[in-house]
C-alpha cells in the first residue's frame, strides 16, 4: 500500500456487527455498495465461535469517523445483525490488525501469507505475500481459492500456456501464480480499477517478481491496447461477477486462440447456468469444474 492510501494510526476506526456465514461471504466478495465510499472499508471476516459455524462476525476499518451513509450501508448487507458497535482505535495500524486475522492458506502447491505470517512457510510451496489492501483478492476468498487451485490441477493434467491473461486482477495473485506455473508464458493482468493495477505493482516489488514480466493494463473488460496487442491468448482467467462474465463473453470469444481455456469465477452456483450458456454461444465448453461453498470456479475450453 502506497503512502497515499496509508490511514493516520489516530484517524483509524472500526465498525464490527454480527451476521451469518452467507452474508459474510457476500460481505467480503465485491460489493459495489461500499465501492462507492472514498475509500472503501476494508472488511475482515472471522468466525468467533467454530461451535456456532453460521454465527460470523464482521470488522470494518475506516479512516476517520464513519458516516451515517457508510454504517446504514453496513446494515443492510447484514440485517440481522443489530447495531453495529463503533469504536476509535488510538495508535494503532488498522491494516497490521486487519492482517491478524488473514491466516495463512495452503491451496495445492501455494502459500499465500501476510507479512505478519511470514514464518513457517512450507519449503516445498509457491509462496506469495499479499496484504490487505483496497484490491480484491487476497486469497481468503473461496473464488480466488478456487481459481487457485484449478491452475493447481490444470497444470498437473499436464496443461501448458504461453499466453496467459487476469482480468480483474485485483491484488495480482492469479497472475503471479499463472507466472510461477508457466514461467516462460507471457502475463497480462487488467483490471477496470486503477488502483487495483497500483495495487500489483506493489505486490510484484514485495515478491520479487521483476516489473517487465509482467503486463499491466487498466482496461474495462480487454478493451485496452496492451490487451489487444498481446492478444489471442490461450489462458484468459476472469474472476469477477456473473452479469459482466456474461457480457463479456463476446470480447472474451474475440481474444482468445482456438484451443484456448478461459477460467470463469465470482458466480454463484444459481447463475451457473446462464453464464455456461453466454460462453457455449462461442464455442466454449466445460473442461473442468471445482466448487467452493456456494461459488463454482468453471474451466472452458474452446475446439481446437
Amino acid at each position: 500500500m502506497s503512502a497515499e492510501w496509508q490511514p493516520q494510526a489516530s484517524e483509524s476506526w472500526k465498525i464490527s456487527f454480527t451476521c451469518t456465514k452467507q452474508e459474510a461471504e457476500a460481505i467480503t466478495g465485491e460489493v459495489p455498495a461500499l465501492e462507492a465510499f472514498d475509500p472503501p472499508p476494508l472488511l475482515v471476516a472471522n468466525e468467533p465461535d467454530p461451535a456456532r459455524p453460521d454465527d460470523w462476525r464482521i470488522e470494518a476499518y475506516v479512516e476517520g469517523p464513519p458516516s451515517d451513509a457508510l454504517i446504514a450501508t453496513l446494515k443492510t448487507l447484514a440485517p440481522g445483525g443489530g447495531e453495529p458497535v463503533i469504536e476509535r482505535i488510538e495508535d494503532a495500524d488498522w491494516v497490521t490488525i486487519s492482517q491478524a486475522y488473514l491466516e495463512p492458506l495452503r491451496i495445492g502447491r501455494f502459500h499465500v501469507h501476510t507479512a505478519a505470517h511470514s514464518d513457517g512457510i512450507p519449503a516445498d510451496a509457491i509462496r506469495f505475500q499479499i496484504e490487505a489492501s483496497r484490491a480484491f483478492g487476497t486469497g481468503h476468498h473461496e473464488t480466488t481459492t478456487g481459481c487457485l487451485e484449478m491452475l493447481d490441477r490444470l497444470e498437473r493434467e499436464g496443461a501448458d500456456f504461453a499466453n496467459i491473461a487476469d482480468i480483474g486482477a485485483g491484488t495480482g495473485l492469479l497472475a503471479f501464480a499463472s507466472r510461477a506455473l508457466w514461467p516462460r508464458a507471457q502475463i497480462l493482468a487488467a483490471d477496470i480499477d486503477p488502483i487495483s493495477i497500483a495495487v500489483t505493482a506493489e505486490n510484484m516489488a514485495v515478491n520479487g517478481i521483476p516489473a517487465d514480466s509482467i503486463t499491466l493494463a487498466v482496461a474495462d473488460g480487454v478493451a485496452a491496447p496492451a490487451i489487444a496487442d498481446q492478444a489471442p491468448f490461450d489462458l484468459l482467467i476472469a474472476n469477477i461477477l456473473a452479469g459482466p462474465l456474461i457480457a463479456l463473453a463476446p470480447s472474451f470469444a474475440a481474444v482468445i486462440a482456438p484451443g484456448a481455456t478461459i477460467i470463469l469465477a465470482g458466480l454463484l452456483a444459481t447463475q451457473e447456468r446462464a453464464v455456461l450458456e453466454a460462453f457455449a454461444a462461442y464455442g466454449l465448453d466445460i473442461r473442468a469444474r471445482l466448487q467452493h461453498g456456494d461459488w463454482p470456479i468453471l474451466a472452458l475450453r474452446r475446439a481446437p
